[in-house]
């Protein structure tokens, strides 16, 4: 491992137990419900009885969850993470799922190929790498098979020095290896390493900010139900729009190999 990937490894085993108590909040399980939900309206896509996910930089394995919701509940699914605490928790919470400890800056699949690869929040921990991430990705997903997205990203002067802020003073965040994208940054990696954009959405709105990061910034997890769902009912009336697009924190997008 390079060591900025070691450093990031330590930063992750040390904050593990916090992680992963905060994001088993009722508010923050709530929101990503609506989150997915919304997402996955509307969009075609194909998803065959049995097919291979995988989850790169897995942590919790959130991704697993989210493709047996919302997109195909007979998978035959893998995942791995460079922290070796986070994988101790994923096997503990998902003792059926083979789960392995290794470094996505180094991942090579060999000739086992995937028709899904989901990675929720992994990108920005590589920052520096991302773009060979994702080529190494693309490289164990079959033509046509589909790549589900979702990284924190900023669009213009605000949002990108508020993160930057919050990446300096907030504990949680390693501030010299963690880094947001320039949406059109980001869009570019997964374009030149052979991907088509099927759908894109901005969800890092209020609703986001609130509840989506509860271990980072507990002091915001307020209110209950009804609250998020009001809050969440204005976010994403926005999601499509140039305005979520220039002022979201954070970017979904499911992407297909060409």
């Amino acid at each position: 491992m390079t060591d900025f990937v070691e450093q990031q490894r330590e930063h992750f085993n040390e904050i593990s137990k916090r992680y992963a108590e905060a994001r088993k909040h009722p508010n923050h399980l709530l929101l990503k419900d609506l989150m997915w939900s919304e997402f996955f309206k509307n969009v075609e896509f194909s998803a065959p009885t049995g097919m291979k996910v995988l989850e790169p930089m897995c942590g919790m394995s959130e991704g697993l969850q989210i493709i047996k919701r919302y997109v195909q509940k007979d998978i035959e699914y893998s995942g791995f993470d460079y922290s070796d605490q986070m994988v101790k928790i994923a096997r503990r919470e998902n003792p059926q799922s083979c789960i392995e400890l290794r470094d996505a800056t180094s991942y090579d699949s060999g000739t086992e190929n995937f028709d899904w690869i989901i990675l929720i929040g992994g990108l920005h921990h590589v920052f520096a790498k991302a773009a060979i991430v994702v080529q190494r990705l693309a490289l164990a997903l079959s033509k046509g098979g589909y790549f589900l997205n979702f990284e924190p990203t900023h669009n213009c002067l605000l949002t990108r020095r508020a993160r930057a802020l919050v990446y300096n003073k907030n504990t949680l965040f390693d501030q010299e290896t963690e880094k947001g994208f320039e949406l059109k940054n980001l869009d570019l990696i997964f374009e030149q390493a052979g991907f088509e954009k099927i759908k894109q959405m901005y969800p890092g709105l209020l609703s986001y900010i609130l509840y989506y990061n509860p271990d980072a910034f507990p002091l915001l997890n307020i209110g209950g139900t009804a609250f998020i769902h009001s809050v969440f009912a204005i976010d994403k009336v926005f999601w499509r729009t140039w305005l979520a697009k220039k002022l979201s924190f954070a970017t979904i997008t499911l992407w297909r190999r060409k």
